[in-house]
């Protein structure tokens, strides 16, 4: 059996996993920042696990087009008091950051995976997810969220992303953090135009070191509003579709809003697969 291992969670990978986005921040582009009332923020982590999230994935900086980075003070603020909650039900949970201090704040409170948009950029944040068991999801960003849509430009998109990622899981590796834990995340939407988003989703399946499980978060992003017109409350159709597409190009793992509407569809692509030849 094909497995994600997060620390004592072992992740099986033989269907589709959707993982359920719980954004701390008062700035999310998708307009669900729950930070505030942490009994919000639970509830709704409550809701995306019992409508069959496979694992939740806690922010509390945003990355959003032009976002303001957070303090370390203001991030771990947003982020304890829903984490220390959550991992107490005994669930996995990733933690969406980029920081060494929140990644270690985060496994301290019983975090299973850390979910970094630079990919462990900062030497410090590889040194944290080294000396741990937990899980580690590498995304690919051209720039930083502050500036990375002014003019995003490639060479071939496709192949700098998949030369970025394999060069990524050899550095985790060469520091000792097992294919197993490793899963790598194109980075749809950050610091790349329409074109090149699309030309990643049609090529999924060939950007991933072999092994390495995929992970596609398109969900409710500013692509989907450019292709079909519709503001950001109004794209739950084109981010099931998404989802069903990139798991049909090869996505182990899906980061979305809408998790019942994911699983439901997803159910159905297998069981219209199911007996089918190859």
């Amino acid at each position: 059996m094909n497995v994600l291992c997060c620390r004592s969670h072992r992740l099986s990978l033989d269907r589709p996993l959707i993982m359920g986005i719980v954004n701390l921040t008062p700035d999310s582009f998708s307009g669900d920042g729950l930070t505030g009332d942490p009994r919000v923020a639970v509830g709704h982590a409550r809701r995306q696990w019992e409508e069959g999230a496979d694992i939740l994935d806690l922010g509390a900086e945003s990355s959003r087009p032009g976002a303001r980075p957070a303090s370390l003070a203001e991030e771990l603020a947003r982020l304890l008091p829903v984490l220390e909650a959550v991992t107490g039900w005994g669930i996995p949970v990733s933690v969406d950051t980029s920081k060494p201090e929140v990644m270690k704040a985060a496994l301290a409170a019983g975090a299973v995976m850390i979910n970094d948009i630079t990919a462990l950029a900062n030497p410090d944040a590889l040194a944290v997810v080294s000396a741990s068991d937990c899980g580690i999801c590498l995304m690919h960003m051209q720039g930083e969220p502050r500036t990375m849509q002014a003019g995003p430009v490639y060479g071939d998109v496709v192949a700098e992303v998949a030369a970025f990622l394999a060069n990524r899981v050899a550095l985790c590796r060469e520091a000792g953090i097992a294919e197993s834990r490793v899963v790598v995340d194109p980075g749809f939407g950050f610091g790349k135009t329409l074109e090149h988003n699309l030309a990643l989703m049609r090529a999924l399946d060939r950007l991933a070191p072999v092994g390495i499980p995929v992970l596609a978060g398109i969900s409710r992003k500013s692509m989907l509003g450019t292709i079909t017109g519709r503001p950001v409350g109004e794209r739950l159709a084109s981010s099931v579709a998404a989802a069903l597409l990139a798991v049909e190009r090869g996505a182990r793992m899906v980061r979305v809003h809408d998790v019942a509407a994911t699983k439901d569809a997803l159910a159905v692509l297998a069981a219209f697969k199911e007996g089918e030849q190859p």
